[in-house]
């Protein structure tokens, strides 16, 4: 059975309540906040990632208590289960998931692609139905309308995601789908009065793509641009050459969103070539398998030396986890047993530790010191995470 669902398209209009306001800069690192009609978002700023409208091992209190202003989820799951109706019917996002602040959904865009046997055409992905086994259709059309009945503040296009590698062709033809159907979210995006529809910039690494794909965005005027199709396995230092490149395609007043990044070394890195906003599924996921950033590089807590380690994760974290007498032997020890209270901890932290770092870097921006801020954090980082690799510091 094939499931198509193409709702009318509607007009678009302006969206209101939400705003950007850049306020300071360091050289090309910048400053700002990001006003939203569930509250304001100081960037730089990073998401993290509640895929199926919940943060792996932590409570929404929880999650704020982080620091953390605005929060990801995946449209492509929350379609699969439980369903946009559902979701809709119980209040919109915010209700159903109790997180009252901002919120983002991605198209599902890259989750389709990613499944085995999908069939891209200008129309449309098809694949198969992961819950039900049945063959589905994803539009531009069918991801914009359940963004808009999900009710998140900030809504993505639906675009096609090149792999890395990919040849020109390859990447020149996910440009023009992703033009093509970006005209397509456009026109079926019906709650502009109360949602922001980014477009986001393709074009693999391919520079003159990337131009094309941006200029073209840009003159459809969205209230946000987003650079996709990187931390797709193409390493650091394409990642910073490619954004490097993309983010001056984009306005000034709009804020750049570099997604599904990444590493503390690739939000130092990118930051200073003028991104605002990250997402990434790191930090919750590096916990549940026991790896902690610190100040000084990440660590496994597994590791037998830190069976009987009294010091907490790291000493100079303010995280209630650092600060609530928790040892690195405790936490060591609920890993060997199994306790979920393992994955709490680790999240709390590592969540926690992505928020002081954004948070810091807006200080060093405001103090217009972004470039002394990036080297010192990397000269204390690399100290055990990476010894003789090549990190890509602003310019």
């Amino acid at each position: 059975m094939n499931q198509s669902l193409d709702p009318p398209a509607t007009s678009t209009a302006t969206s209101s309540g939400f705003d950007f306001q850049l306020e300071q800069t360091s050289d090309r690192a910048r400053a700002g906040h990001l006003s939203t009609p569930h509250g304001v978002i100081k960037t730089p700023a990073f998401m993290p990632v509640g895929t199926h409208g919940a943060l792996k091992a932590m409570t929404p209190a929880q999650v704020a208590d982080t620091g953390s202003e605005i929060i990801l989820a995946n449209t492509y799951h929350l379609a699969l289960r439980p369903g946009e109706a559902l979701v809709e019917k119980l209040g919109g996002l915010h209700d159903f998931m109790q997180w009252p602040g901002p919120i983002l959904t991605d198209s599902g865009g890259f989750q389709v692609f990613s499944l085995p046997g999908v069939e891209i055409t200008d129309r449309c992905a098809r694949f198969q139905n992961e819950v039900t086994g049945q063959t589905m259709d994803l539009t531009p059309e069918r991801s914009i309308e359940i963004q808009n009945r999900l009710g998140a503040d900030i809504i993505m296009a639906f675009d096609e995601c090149t792999p890395y590698p990919a040849t020109r062709q390859q990447a020149g033809q996910g440009v023009r789908r992703t033009l093509q159907w970006m005209e397509r979210c456009l026109k079926a995006h019906s709650r502009a009065e109360d949602q922001a529809l980014f477009g986001i910039v393709q074009g693999s690494t391919f520079p003159e793509l990337r131009e094309a794909c941006a200029a073209s965005l840009v003159a459809m005027d969205c209230p946000g641009y987003a650079i996709g199709g990187v931390s797709v396995g193409e390493g650091h230092e394409l990642l910073c050459q490619v954004t490097d490149h993309a983010a001056p395609l984009l306005p000034e007043n709009k804020p750049r969103y570099l997604m599904g990044v990444g590493l503390p070394e690739d939000l130092i890195a990118c930051i200073g070539y003028g991104i605002d906003m990250f997402d990434c599924v790191i930090p919750t996921r590096y916990a549940r398998s026991a790896t902690v950033f610190t100040s000084r590089g990440r660590i496994r807590l597994t590791n037998r030396r830190f069976r009987r380690d009294a010091f907490p994760v790291d000493a100079s974290c303010s995280c209630y986890t650092c600060t609530g007498g928790f040892t690195r032997a405790y936490i060591h020890h609920l890993f060997a047993a199994n306790e979920v209270l393992s994955a709490v901890l680790c999240s709390i932290h590592n969540v926690h530790f992505y928020q002081r770092l954004v948070a810091d870097a807006r200080t060093a921006i405001a103090q217009k010191d972004y470039a002394r801020f990036a080297k010192e954090f990397l000269a204390r980082y690399q100290n055990e995470t990476s010894r003789g690799k090549t990190i890509s510091l602003p310019e």
